[in-house]
């Protein structure tokens, strides 16, 4: 489970970009962050793992607080957290299977790590992953060979590897098509289910928040302005969080899907 209580983000300039969050993820929910550009999504997602540090607040993972832990200790405890980014991070020069195998860097020494001389079990598991994400075939090919889809397939592939207890997914479909935009959405809740991931993915597109999440959290100007079903996400509710608009259109758009 992650909690996340009273976090606020202040940078120097003092500009607010948290503003009070709290709430807490069960295992195994996909909750969907939407909200308009500058509403503070990113920076929620990169406080949850520290890669951005919260002003105030606390943010645990189980019983581990993240929040306050030295530089050892978050390493550690960003191990169990998957990252899963909106341009992929994929190493282009690599293959395949050496960017799915990356996400054991934080469990294998140096020099293996180097030589790219991963234990066998982590092989055999990075297999696996490849053939669930449907890139068994692909294996040998260098990353920068493959399409967007294929990439963040791999990006999914590669977080799975590091055996995480959260997932933290930024912008996923954002540069993919329309179809494959819905077959990686459609995946990654098959393996949030299957696995019993909590994950928050940040997503402007409020169509497939609506259909493939269970939970939708809605941000405003650094703050919780909606947080619930998709079921709730009504006319209104768009409005309170994007502003004044015709939402029809955005209603018939989620019936068809």
């Amino acid at each position: 489970m992650l909690s996340v209580s009273n976090v606020s983000k202040t940078y120097a300039a003092g500009d607010k970009a948290l503003d009070d969050v709290s709430f807490t993820i069960p295992s195994g929910q996909v909750v969907g962050l939407i909200g308009p550009s500058g509403a503070g999504k990113s920076t929620l997602i990169r406080c949850v793992n520290r890669l951005v540090e919260p002003t105030s607040g606390t943010i645990a993972l189980g019983d581990t607080p993240i929040t306050g832990l030295s530089a050892g200790d978050l390493r550690a405890v960003r191990r169990r957290i998957g990252m899963i980014f909106q341009e992929y991070a994929l190493v282009e020069r690599l293959t395949v299977m050496e960017n799915v195998l990356s996400g054991r860097l934080g469990y294998v020494s140096f020099w293996r790590s180097l030589l790219r001389r991963y234990p066998s079990v982590d092989v055999q598991k990075a297999y696996a992953l490849l053939d669930r994400v449907g890139l068994v075939d692909h294996a040998s090919k260098r990353a920068d060979a493959l399409s967007g889809g294929q990439r963040q397939r791999v990006g999914i592939a590669r977080a799975l590897e590091q055996d995480p207890e959260l997932l933290l997914i930024d912008e996923p479909t954002a540069s993919l098509d329309p179809k494959t935009s819905r077959q990686i959405m459609r995946l990654l809740i098959e393996i949030c289910n299957e696995r019993q991931l909590p994950a928050i993915i940040n997503i402007h597109d409020v169509v497939l928040a609506r259909q493939f999440t269970e939970r939708i959290i809605g941000l405003q100007a650094g703050r919780i302005v909606f947080d619930g079903p998709p079921s709730e996400l009504n006319e209104t509710v768009l409005t309170k969080i994007y502003g004044e608009e015709d939402w029809t259109t955005l209603e018939n758009e989620t019936e068809a899907a």
